[in-house]
């Protein structure tokens, strides 16, 4: 039955196509590559399969192999659907075989376009390095289970509670992503409800939440007044901060392009929000004076400050302030208890204990997300005129009448470099 030695199969040149017997081929390219086929037929219909190239496969390995498809054949099994299916399970065993570093490093390469900062990626990176990957870094993600993410979780959780929650949630996500790609089946061992939360003191119950320190509503007009005596773009940064009730990053990263001053609007981009959303933020007299206080400062464009140009920029004009910069304000005006952001809460504190806003506008100020996604569905508009009465309020108790007369020439002076 067999018609080749393993002599003519060495020797043989191409193009050819030589017939071992029992439908077993060899495909000669011209190049001189060879290659093993079987060909066989099943339900009337022929089939072409290869078997792999010479001299990787041998003739007797070639005649071996046809063998054995031969009596698939004979069995009514078609030889093709089985090596497909067998070659399906080594991809499914091949990506159960993934570890758990791999699969966060793919994570991280798929979502680092959707993260807004350097410092996100940099933190996800690092806290999975230090706690995670000790402990299951070169495991198989199918193999991880609850016992394994405890033993990740529980020497940080009652020491570094906000680490070690973030730490659960980023195991999660990188868990929930593996199970999507096939990598590995079941309920996610890192989740909270109904597993961890079974096994673990809930956080309110480590420690009581800790706000950010503020300063005591009463004490806010006399640091207002004792700021506009500082020179600096970090102090009118603050002060702007202040007014507006806006976030560091907010405020720090405005460009000129974003104030409309016909308008008394400043438009933060959706890319600078938290809740990435676009919000526009009422600007009040006292705002407006800051903003003319640091205009000499940007380039000039048209007899306008440049669009593009920050408005309040750093030691390096083209790149925006150095957020840590208002903190050493506040240490260098005697308040380093507190935080930029703590200013919304004596915002907050104000507004709550000292006025009769509704809650609604002045969470709108504070661009606070509507958690109830019924009512944020039906909240269409953004209550801006009533936002903008609320700013002027809040900037004249800032700015008491016996100090108001003065801002203006404070302002005068104050926005040399520093």
């Amino acid at each position: 039955m067999a018609k080749l030695t393993a002599v003519g199969v060495q020797k043989a040149k191409g193009p050819a196509v030589l017939h071992d017997g029992a439908g077993l081929y060899l495909r000669v390219a011209p190049s001189g590559a060879k290659a093993w086929v079987f060909r066989y037929q099943l339900g009337g219909r022929r089939r072409d399969m290869g078997i792999g190239p010479y001299p990787a496969i041998s003739l007797a390995d070639a005649r071996h192999r046809a063998a054995e498809y031969r009596r698939q054949r004979h069995d009514g099994i078609d030889p093709l659907d089985t090596k497909k299916t067998e070659r399906q399970a080594q991809l499914v065993a091949a990506a159960r075989g993934r570890i758990f570093r791999e699969c966060a490093a793919e994570y991280i390469a798929s979502h680092r376009a959707g993260w807004r900062s350097v410092k996100h990626k940099e933190q996800w990176e690092s806290t999975l390095k230090r706690f995670a990957y000790p402990v299951i870094g070169d495991l198989p993600v199918a193999t991880i289970d609850t016992g394994l993410v405890m033993h990740v979780l529980e020497p940080i959780w009652s020491t570094k509670l906000e680490t070690a929650s973030r730490v659960r949630g980023r195991i999660e996500a990188v868990l929930d992503a593996a199970a999507a790609r096939g990598y590995r089946d079941g309920p996610n061992p890192a989740q909270w409800k109904g597993n961890l939360a079974h096994l673990l003191p809930a956080p309110s119950k480590v420690r009581r939440t800790t706000h950010y320190p503020a300063l005591p509503v009463d004490q806010v007009p006399g640091f207002m007044a004792a700021l506009r005596k500082r020179e600096g773009v970090s102090a009118r940064a603050l002060e702007f901060a202040i007014l507006t009730a806006a976030r560091t990053n907010e405020v720090i990263g405005a460009r000129w392009a974003e104030i409309d001053l016909n308008a008394r609007t400043w438009t933060v981009p959706a890319t600078r929000m938290k809740a990435s959303k676009e919000q526009r933020v009422p600007l009040c007299g006292a705002a407006l004076k800051v903003l003319d206080a640091v205009r000499p400062l940007a380039p000039l464009q048209d007899g306008k400050p440049s669009a593009n140009s920050q408005v309040f920029p750093g030691q390096r004009p083209a790149l925006p302030m150095d957020g840590s910069a208002l903190l050493k304000l506040l240490e260098r005006m005697g308040h380093g208890d507190i935080t930029i952001h703590g200013f919304r809460s004596s915002f907050r504190d104000w507004a709550a204990e000292r006025t009769n806003y509704p809650r609604d506008v002045v969470e709108m100020a504070l661009a606070h997300t509507i958690e109830n996604k019924v009512e944020a569905a039906y909240r269409r508009g953004d209550l801006f005129e009533r936002r903008r009465k609320l700013m002027t309020s809040w900037a004249s108790f800032c700015s008491p009448p016996s100090v108001q007369s003065k801002v203006a020439s404070l302002h005068a002076n104050s926005a040399t470099a520093g």
